[in-house]
């Protein structure tokens, strides 16, 4: 490719990324424009674009369905009765609250994106901690840490890790039996840390309990048919790909999300109009514009490039790159948003390995569905935990985080970026550290 289209392709996308970082422009603005800006600046066609957008056609299809999945089920208001008063003794203390806020994400974030749980469960707390009298802006910052943690627990917990796997062609399974305890790991740091960083209400006392409201359930039997779905979605994602006819999750997704739109339309809930209608567009837009932003880099070569000087770097040392890859891609991640980055780094990556002679040129396809080489794998399991574990170092690095400070808006309170980095910060830092440990032992050794 001409060098001219490379630069153009290099500069779109910095300056999309710095948009984005410094908010200058809502984020989905901002990957709209730069796409199109590459299409009108003839660095590709538009069919190519489209061609890029269609290779990631599973991430797009997955998210899809769980929203579609998550909004049929909010007149059932199932998430506003938590936490039971009965989850409170007659003596207790903020950290027994807190507890709570660590049990409740991670089985949600199973099946749902860790920024879908973080939007279900946000708004729950500032109502219930004022009526505790406790500040609600340690809770919420609590709240991301942990629900950006359980994305690690399964393949479709966080969008970075989900793209990451499609790329290398991991099940929902495999994810389970290697991967899913790094997750684990970054939830016990939270646990450890939990006394020291929010020792400003650990130990303060819970007043006017009798207060509580007592919100019931909406449409009960809707529920009921409801988790039955959400049941079987689950189970079809753990044996979806093993079946005789394989079913990717994407599909397990779309299909959980048809017979939830059939269910809300039978039992008269919700009409499917307003269903879809509030379905996150923005957000799939987003993920369409960021693919042909890559794709850009991709086509242009500028990818190609920057693994030559990956491969400078850190020659064939795997253990050094892992480790290497968890701190750089955390670092990084806290101020660049996770998806962005893990789309640019998945072809880095396999560039990196292929000139190197770690792996067959064949993985480079688009097509290509074989297993990678075992030897290279904690590369990518490396940037797996990075981009995600990185998200809780700032305000900005991850959804989930913007999510919960626009909640705190609502009920009146700034999280500042400051406050969130007296927080975010030392979390960071010990998981990260704590999850090169992981590594190191689970793959490396």
């Amino acid at each position: 490719m001409e060098n001219w289209q490379a630069i153009v392709a290099a500069g779109v996308f910095l300056s999309v990324i710095g948009a984005i970082v410094l908010e200058w422009i809502h984020l989905t603005v901002a990957t709209f424009l730069g796409a199109l800006v590459l299409v009108f600046a003839h660095v590709m066609t538009l069919s190519e674009a489209i061609g890029y957008i269609g290779r990631s056609y599973q991430t797009l299809a997955l998210f899809f369905g769980v929203m579609v999945l998550v909004r049929a089920f909010e007149p059932t208001k199932v998430l506003s009765t938590w936490p039971p008063k009965w989850c409170f003794g007659q003596k207790v203390k903020v950290k027994d609250y807190c507890w709570g806020l660590l049990a409740l994400p991670p089985p949600i974030c199973a099946v749902l994106p860790n920024a879908t749980t973080v939007m279900l469960l946000a708004p729950l707390i500032p109502p219930m901690a004022e009526e505790l009298g406790i500040d609600f802006v340690p809770l919420l910052i609590l709240m991301v840490f942990v629900a950006n943690s359980a994305g690690l627990l399964t393949l479709v917990g966080d969008p970075a890790t989900f793209i990451v796997g499609d790329a290398i062609n991991i099940s929902f399974n495999d994810y389970l039996t290697r991967l899913s305890l790094g997750g684990v790991v970054a939830i016990a740091v939270i646990l450890v840390a939990l006394p020291f960083l929010f020792k400003d209400i650990w130990q303060m006392q819970l007043e006017n309990l009798d207060k509580l409201p007592h919100p019931k359930i909406n449409h009960p039997r809707t529920l009921a048919f409801g988790c039955l779905i959400i049941f079987f979605v689950l189970l079809f994602f753990v044996i979806g790909e093993n079946l005789p006819v394989p079913i990717a999750p994407a599909a397990v997704a779309l299909a959980g999300a048809a017979f939830a739109l059939l269910l809300s339309h039978q039992s008269k809930v919700d009409t499917v109009h307003n269903i879809l209608r509030d379905v996150d567009w923005s957000t799939l837009l987003f993920f369409m514009c960021i693919f042909v932003l890559i794709g850009g880099l991709e086509k242009t070569g500028v990818i190609s490039q920057l693994s030559v000087v990956l491969g400078v770097a850190l020659g064939k040392n795997i253990a050094l790159g892992a480790i290497a890859i968890v701190f750089f891609v955390g670092l990084i991640s806290s101020v660049v948003p996770n998806i962005p980055l893990v789309v640019a780094m998945v072809p880095l990556l396999k560039e990196y390995v292929v000139n190197m002679g770690l792996a067959a040129p064949e993985i480079l396809s688009p097509q290509f569905q074989g297993d990678l080489p075992a030897a290279i794998l904690p590369l990518f399991y490396a940037m797996m935990y990075g981009a995600t574990l990185g998200g809780n170092g700032t305000l900005m690095g991850a959804s989930s985080n913007i999510v919960a400070a626009g909640v705190a808006e609502q009920h009146g309170k700034v999280i500042s970026f400051h406050t969130f980095l007296r927080y975010g910060l030392p979390m960071m830092f010990l998981q990260l550290g704590a999850i090169s440990i992981f590594i190191a032992i689970r793959f490396l050794l």
